[in-house]
């Protein structure tokens, strides 16, 4: 128990390779046929497990305070966000099934890998996403949670899901989780953890299946055009709520000059730190609860050392004689590219940093290489326009804490450095996608519409193009038909979804906005024997979604009638839509470089790689996403896999008070 170091909390036995081994076996072998039961049936028994949740919720918040070291105010929304996630789940898969021209089978065996920070709603995110996909599941709890993710476990299998289909699987450190993800039997990792860890995975295992959350350095700027007031509450909130472990707390603070240089500012800051209780986390005053193990190495350094120049606003310190526990700190005058600025410390420390103006903020900030979540606070227009625009982040907080992401209204995951994988949200309608395979329907016979009825203006062109390629022969006649239903499909995808901002809830006073982004810099490698079709499906697909493509081949030396049509393709597609296509002959050690050098933000190729390349390998080191799956005729799932997901929350009101926004369009006086 964090808080109280010399009480023992429980024990488990840790699994051994022969455990290992029995429980990859039971997982692939799967004897209940957990695999073929009816997706109803999945359902039902997830809302089931929802609902032990619910009737374990005291359990479950003890549990979370006694092995987490989680205040009450924050086990128990974590318990509120497992039930969510096993209620929510289920619902995607149902949509999922309703689209005519997809069908969908598990992908086999997930192995989830949990943190000790959410020890409850992260393994049940992870555990009901691949259940409602029909997977079966290993779950490899942290060793500092195990109790809790046993817990969480046994809600689902009272609720009727076979210990066979979700296995629970402590294993000894490094040693047990290397090797189960090193196991073929394992079709996809589920991690929530470091970047580090990540790409070790990806080291071990080229071309691993991996749909990772990781790190992050989030950063709050506050401007002169803010209450500054409600600022600090909200960066108090954001920075020190879990004593700074989680992965989306604020730990860097960048004020305008204005602000840095307003003394009043500077010691309100500094006094409500000081004033934040810190005690046990079995104490109801506390508000910082303790850490999860005695400070080590990076945060040992961030909390007792500064950099040149730095100074200490707040100095931490350690409370009673429990290890565990620290007061938070707040470092003065942190400079860009030092150690605090780089470093995720994930702990009680917060870095203040200066800028001059908005744009400078936004630079350090996307400096960091990570993109989890970022903080604005401004009323100004102009400067919350400037920045959501601007900020690479997965999750976007305007006037409020930067923590707290909830199901549906707040579809969590980061970018850049804070995720690997196809750019889903955890808690979103399209995270349980990657989790199966998707293939068009074999028996669907949609009748495509006029290609130009609704095309966005990217792609009418292609439809002269596609009368010249069927002319020829560089498109099969019987291809021409599947290309004109995809456009059609793809058009209405980019219509009613992703050119749209959804806002599922609806709050008076907050807006919750999911939103897609495009790839920056989406690479498409083809093959020698990758289909015309697809090519001309997969280059339609990011183009009406707003992402321009770069067509990467090698040389062909010995061309053939294949590699011939797609030259044609590609060297019309680039002609035609300049600025939009463009076409690159590099070998592949020529692309590994340019993944190297930040050239590439996202891989697609349209048939699975050799893990073990020269490609493979670049994309590991720099952690770019590789997207191998097949190319399907349905607009929406093939449009979704040359996006990112993006979440924008923006609270509008002030204490209650809505503003322009609580007056009704005819009283506005001009």
């Amino acid at each position: 128990d964090p808080s109280r170091p010399e009480v023992t909390v429980c024990r488990y036995t840790e699994a051994s390779d022969e455990d290992i081994d029995r429980a990859l076996a039971c997982a692939s072998d799967d004897p209940t046929q957990w695999r073929q039961t009816p997706r109803e049936h999945r359902h039902r028994l997830l809302r089931a497990a929802a609902q032990r949740m619910r009737e374990r919720r005291a359990d479950l918040i003890g549990v979370a305070i006694a092995e987490g070291g989680k205040t009450i105010a924050e086990a128990d929304p974590e318990v509120s966000e497992a039930i969510d996630f096993a209620e929510f789940y289920p619902l995607t898969v149902d949509a999922l099934a309703n689209r005519p021209a997809i069908e969908s089978q598990p992908r086999g065996v997930v192995l989830v890998v949990s943190p000790w920070n959410f020890p409850l709603a992260i393994p049940c995110g992870g555990v009901a996403a691949a259940l409602a996909a029909g997977n079966t599941v290993i779950l490899k709890p942290a060793s500092d949670t195990v109790l809790a993710a046993h817990m969480i476990c046994h809600c689902f299998w009272e609720a009727g899901v076979p210990r066979e289909a979700l296995q629970l699987l402590p294993c000894a450190g490094s040693r047990g989780g290397s090797k189960l993800v090193n196991d073929p039997r394992v079709s996809t990792v589920i991690l929530t953890g470091g970047t580090a860890t990540a790409r070790r995975m990806l080291e071990d295992r080229p071309g691993l299946h991996l749909i990772a959350e990781t790190g992050g350095k989030n950063a709050t700027i506050v401007t002169a055009l803010s209450d500054r007031d409600l600022a600090i509450k909200n960066v108090l909130h954001s920075a020190f709520g879990h004593s700074g472990q989680k992965c989306s707390a604020t730990s860097l603070l960048l004020l305008e000059d204005e602000v840095y240089e307003d003394p009043a500012f500077r010691e309100t800051l500094a006094d409500a730190v000081r004033s934040l209780p810190v005690g046990s986390a079995w104490d109801l005053t506390s508000r910082v609860g303790p850490l999860i193990r005695p400070p080590s190495g990076e945060l040992a350094r961030g909390l007792k050392e500064l950099e040149p120049g730095e100074s200490w606003l707040v100095m931490p310190e350690r409370v009673s004689d429990n290890p565990h526990l620290y007061r938070p700190g707040v470092k003065w005058n942190v400079r860009p590219g030092g150690f605090t600025h780089r470093t995720e410390l994930f702990g009680p420390v917060l870095g203040v940093m200066r800028y001059r103006r908005l744009e400078d903020a936004i630079g350090i900030v996307n400096a960091t290489g990570y993109g989890l979540t970022s903080g604005l606070e401004s009323l100004d227009d102009r400067e919350q326009q400037i920045w959501q625009e601007s900020i690479r982040a997965g999750n976007l907080y305007t006037n409020r804490p930067t923590t707290g992401a909830i199901v549906l209204r707040q579809p969590f995951g980061g970018v850049g450095s804070s995720a690997y994988g196809p750019g889903v949200k955890a808690g979103g309608p399209n995270y349980v996608l990657p989790l199966m395979h998707l293939r068009d329907r074999a028996e669907h016979d949609a009748t495509a519409t006029s290609i130009h009825a609704d095309l966005p203006p990217t792609l009418q062109p292609l439809d002269t193009l596609a009368a010249e390629w069927e002319s020829d022969g560089t498109v099969a006649a019987s291809d021409l038909k599947p290309i004109q239903t995809m456009l059609t499909s793809l058009a209405e995808a980019a219509r009613d979804e992703f050119s749209r901002e959804h806002d599922s809830v609806q709050l008076i006073g907050q807006d919750n906005l999911r939103r897609y982004r495009p790839i920056r810099q989406l690479r498409i490698r083809l093959s020698q024997t990758d289909l015309p079709r697809d090519v001309v499906v997969a280059v339609s697909a990011a183009l009406a979604v707003g992402t321009a493509v770069t067509l990467s081949h090698d040389s062909w030396v010995e061309p053939t009638e294949n590699t011939t049509k797609l030259l044609r393709i590609v060297t019309d597609l680039a002609d035609t839509l300049p600025g939009k296509v463009e076409v690159i002959e590099e070998s592949t050690s020529d692309l590994a470089t340019a993944i190297r050098s930040g050239d590439v933000d996202r891989l697609r190729c349209l048939e699975p790689q050799p893990p073990q390349n020269a490609i493979a390998a670049a994309c590991c080191e720099a952690f770019i996403s590789t997207i191998e799956e097949p190319v399907v005729l349905d607009g929406y799932i093939e449009g979704l896999r040359y996006l990112s997901e993006q979440s924008w929350s923006f609270s509008y009101h002030r204490y209650g008070n809505l503003g322009r926004r609580g007056v009704a369009p005819h009283d506005v006086v001009n």
